[in-house]
């Protein structure tokens, strides 16, 4: 008896390791959501369970008043790769556990710097942010929980949250200049010596009117590695910038006569713009003086 015993428990144990290694349906399948904002990335990982026929923000299913993980299974995660402004208040980048305390007139969002809390680990010093939210209700019917973003912009997106009939969004910002400017800054640290970034990071700093020494002395460099119609046509326009015409305008000669002599397939994008530039600088030339002659006149 002792013997059979044993050989049913090992046979319940082998069972049970191989479902383990068995990819079985979810009742609440996992989700990955990814939107680039400006040069930010957010990621969010969770658990979508439907309805059902159930009514969820009361007392017998996600009861109201309560922590909620904002998902079902393991923690809903968020991962934002710069600082991000939500609802007004500064998210540092990096990861956490999103979640929420739901309830008729006024929502709570958490983020947790617990990756893996859940509602009975939950500690409220592990908050990194909390945001209120006003959750409004009566629109389209969502079967299935659903975490999403919309109303997308060059630095700012929505969050939204939809269950059932209940959609609680909040505003997300991303200090756009700030984090291209660092990227640019980076890059160039990390690769001194590159001739391609030196021009890419001269040229962000022309568009944006920032630091115009700073993108001299990277587009010298990177001319002085070997010249072609877009380093040089760059110089130009930094040049011009600083009110320098006169040096800008046979550099943008340079590039012109470069360009038309290459075969770069990209050239007759930038011809019309060189071309263009070349009259702004001879006309933003000084004038120049006339010399009136000297001696008398014949009578």
């Amino acid at each position: 008896m002792r013997k059979f015993a044993l050989s049913a428990s090992t046979f319940l144990l082998a069972a049970q390791l191989a479902t383990a290694q068995i990819k079985l349906p979810s009742p609440s399948p996992g989700a990955t959501v990814t939107q680039t904002v400006g040069t930010t990335d957010f990621t969010i990982n969770y658990s979508r369970p439907s309805l059902k026929g159930r009514t969820p923000f009361t007392d017998a299913f996600v009861p109201t008043g309560k922590i909620w993980r904002t998902g079902a299974n393991a923690a809903t995660a968020f991962t934002t790769s710069t600082d991000v402004m939500i609802n007004g208040k500064t998210l540092p980048a990096g990861s956490y556990a999103i979640l929420s305390i739901p309830d008729k007139n006024d929502w709570t969002l958490i983020f947790s710097s617990n990756k893996s809390v859940t509602e009975q680990t939950y500690k409220p010093e592990e908050d990194v942010l909390r945001v209120q939210l006003k959750p409004t209700t009566g629109g389209e019917k969502v079967e299935t929980f659903t975490i999403g973003f919309s109303d997308l912009t060059e630095a700012s997106t929505k969050l939204n949250i939809l269950w059932d009939d209940v959609k609680v969004s909040a505003d997300l910002k991303v200090d756009v200049e700030a984090n291209a400017a660092a990227n640019v800054d980076k890059a160039v640290a990390d690769k001194p010596d590159d001739a391609a970034v030196l021009q890419a990071a001269a040229n962000y700093n022309l568009s944006k009117g920032r630091n115009l020494d700073q993108a001299l002395g990277w587009i010298d460099k990177s001319v002085s590695m070997g010249e072609n119609f877009r380093n040089l046509y760059i110089k130009s326009q930094i040049l011009a910038k600083m009110g320098k015409y006169a040096e800008a305008l046979p550099l943008a000669q340079k590039a012109l006569s470069l360009g038309q002599s290459s075969n770069d397939s990209v050239f007759p994008f930038f011809k019309e713009g060189i071309e263009k530039s070349i009259a702004d600088y001879t006309a933003n030339l000084p004038a120049v003086p006339t010399i009136k002659g000297k001696g008398k006149k014949k009578s």
